[in-house]
């Protein structure tokens, strides 16, 4: 288990439990007391936990991780479903993706598609985003054109958020919106955890044709702070194959096409 994967394991006993040792930690992350001492001591420095005498304790931000230390969590999953929605988009089209790490899976799977580059007549597949590690990812990997919306950096997800982010999204017309979501569900809709990504969001609903909503299962049935936009608007899941037979009804029960990898 490398360090990122270490610091995902222990915030989430933290965010579960509220507090931990370090003698638990170790034992249940099989290491050296030793390596979690060191572990807590660079995410105290980092504000993520607060250290206690033999332990540490959550702080709120451990509720959020970080998108660097995310990506080890459900990882299999978010590939195949990356790759599942990437199939989705056509050549020639207007696409928004916001960020996270499914659909940054998603990104590198548009990357690949020789298909995307361009058409017979000349019409290139057009990704806008409102995330820096994406607009990245497609830029060094794709021959794609990439639309990046204005804003501030929020350095949890690396999207760009606040009152100059929706600019550029008030005056383009989207063939599909590929939404990465912290919840959705079948009476709340689709959720963030911060109220700055859900408002970028909500605007990439609002000036999309259709909206894709990319989630692994252990999003479905769950809420999260700020709506991004209820079930009506979503015409498309594309989870993993954990997700039940009866989560799948219900989502098709209220309109949405799910799509399970």
């Amino acid at each position: 288990m490398d360090r990122y994967a270490r610091w995902n394991a222990l915030l989430e006993l933290l965010t579960n439990n509220g507090r931990v040792s370090v003698e638990d930690a170790a034992e249940k992350l099989g290491v050296s007391q030793a390596t979690i001492r060191r572990d807590f001591d660079q995410l105290g420095q980092q504000q993520m936990i607060t250290r206690t005498r033999g332990g540490a304790v959550a702080n709120g931000v451990s509720y959020d991780l970080p998108l660097r230390y995310k990506t080890a969590k459900h990882s299999a999953e978010k590939q195949r479903i990356g790759a599942a929605a990437a199939a989705l988009v056509e050549p020639g089209t207007v696409v928004a993706i916001n960020g996270g790490t499914t659909t940054t899976e998603v990104a590198r799977a548009l990357a690949v598609r020789p298909d995307l580059r361009g058409t017979p007549d000349g019409a290139q597949l057009t990704v806008v985003t409102n995330a820096l590690n994406i607009a990245n990812e497609l830029l060094v990997r794709s021959r794609m054109k990439i639309v990046v919306t204005g804003g501030v950096v929020r350095p949890q997800s690396f999207e760009l958020v606040g009152p100059l982010a929706g600019g550029i999204l008030r005056e383009v017309s989207l063939d599909v919106a590929l939404l990465g979501v912290d919840a959705i569900d079948v009476v709340l809709g689709a959720a963030a955890h911060h109220e700055g990504e859900a408002a970028m969001n909500n605007q990439m609903v609002a000036r999309a044709r259709r909206v894709v909503i990319i989630a692994d299962s252990s999003k479905l049935g769950g809420q999260a702070f700020a709506r991004i936009c209820p079930i009506e608007r979503v015409d498309t899941l594309v989870t993993d194959g954990h997700a039940s037979d009866e989560q799948a009804a219900a989502f098709e029960a209220a309109g949405v096409t799910v799509i399970r990898v």
